[in-house]
């Protein structure tokens, strides 16, 4: 009989090549957006990608939404 071996992944965030770590495994991806939008204003409107596995981590990248004003 094999066992299994469970691990839990500590999630961090990336924005235009900075690496965020995570303010709290308890809040949604939403909720840390929001978290971090007084910091990073252009994020309120980014796209989420991920989760991404790293390995050590799953990082979650917030992808600036580009577009043309008008």
């Amino acid at each position: 009989m094999s066992s299994l071996k469970t691990e839990v992944l500590l999630r961090e965030f990336q924005y235009n090549g900075v690496r965020i770590p995570d303010p709290g495994p308890e809040l949604t991806v939403d909720q840390v957006r929001d978290l971090l939008t007084p910091a990073y204003p252009e994020i309120a409107t980014a796209s989420v990608i991920g989760p991404e596995d790293t390995g050590s981590a799953l990082r979650y990248t917030f992808s600036r939404a580009i577009g043309t004003k008008g």
